[in-house]
């Protein structure tokens, strides 16, 4: 009897902490997009949507290739070339040839990335000044933890793709 108790018990704890852990996903991502369409305006130079989620997607791959760029987002390399070049034309990446094949090259964001990307950052600062240092030392934890799941996820989603 108190073995079904705690079946339950765990059960519902682990509903509860994946209703919770979705909430907190989806206001994050919603300060993400708010953030995202405040820097994005219709001026010359500015970044569309499309042309802002790719920028990210390049910088957080960490200077790939536009084969790479390509076939994380699944789409053609003449495509990714397209808005390769729409981005560096606006001066969000440049291009660095590859040592080894020159008829390669690896995708590095700029400056101009960083002044952009950064007005984001300090969101999530203010989120934990008013933390404890054992608040902080556990959402770090925990952060790491998440992001290891998240990491071999998407390793093994991307080999399928493959």
């Amino acid at each position: 009897m108190y073995l079904i108790f705690y079946i339950k018990l765990f059960i519902y704890f682990e509903v509860l902490m994946a209703t919770e852990f979705e909430e907190l996903y989806r206001y994050l991502r919603l300060a993400h997009y708010q953030k995202l369409f405040e820097t994005i305006s219709e001026r010359p130079g500015s970044l569309s949507a499309t042309e802002a989620f790719s920028a990210e997607v390049i910088y957080l791959l960490g200077e790939p290739t536009i084969g790479e760029f390509a076939k994380f987002l699944g789409i053609s390399q003449p495509n990714a070339s397209y808005k390769v070049i729409s981005l560096v034309s606006k001066g969000y990446i440049t291009k660095r040839p590859c040592e080894n094949d020159k008829r390669e090259c690896h995708l590095i964001v700029t400056q101009k990335f960083h002044d952009y990307y950064g007005s984001q950052v300090p969101f999530i600062t203010s989120i934990t000044k008013d933390f404890s240092a054992e608040e902080n030392a556990l959402l770090k934890k925990l952060s790491l933890n998440i992001a290891e799941v998240l990491s071999n996820t998407l390793d093994s989603e991307t080999k399928v793709q493959n």
